[in-house]
Formats: structure tokens, sequence, C-alpha cells
């Protein structure tokens, strides 16, 4: 089971005890959105790099002299 730790930097006490249930489902529900976070960064990503490659080939340049000229 999946423990807390909660620290009382007061006194230096150290408390361990099992998650409660909102806990454990708020873990969860960060968990899921962070792994949909990841894939839309992941396709933004893509079609970002899509759009280039599709731009500097209607240009008929490559990134290099993109660069050249945008430098």
């Amino acid at each position: 089971m999946t423990t807390a730790i909660e620290v009382n930097c007061s006194t230096g006490e150290v408390t361990e005890r099992p998650l409660t249930a909102e806990e454990l489902a708020a873990n969860e529900a960060a968990q899921v959105q962070a792994e949909v976070d990841a894939k839309k960064a992941e396709v933004e990503a893509a079609t970002k790099a899509e759009a280039k490659a599709a731009l500097l080939s209607k240009l008929g340049i490559t990134a290099d002299e993109a660069a050249l000229l945008l430098g």
C-alpha cells in the first residue's frame, strides 16, 4: 500500500500513514492527466514538425538554408 510521510518541521516528528481513498484517487487522476498532457505535447510537436517540413519543401529549401535566411 502507498503511504504518506508527514514531517513536523518544528519537532522533527515523522509520521508514516496509509493514503486515504481520496488521496489515492487524486494520485491516479494526476497520473492519467500527466499521460494525456504528454501525448498531447507529442502530437503537437509532430504536427509542428510536419508543417515545417511541408513549408520547407514548398519553398524548395533546406532547414539550413532557412536558418541562413532568418539569421
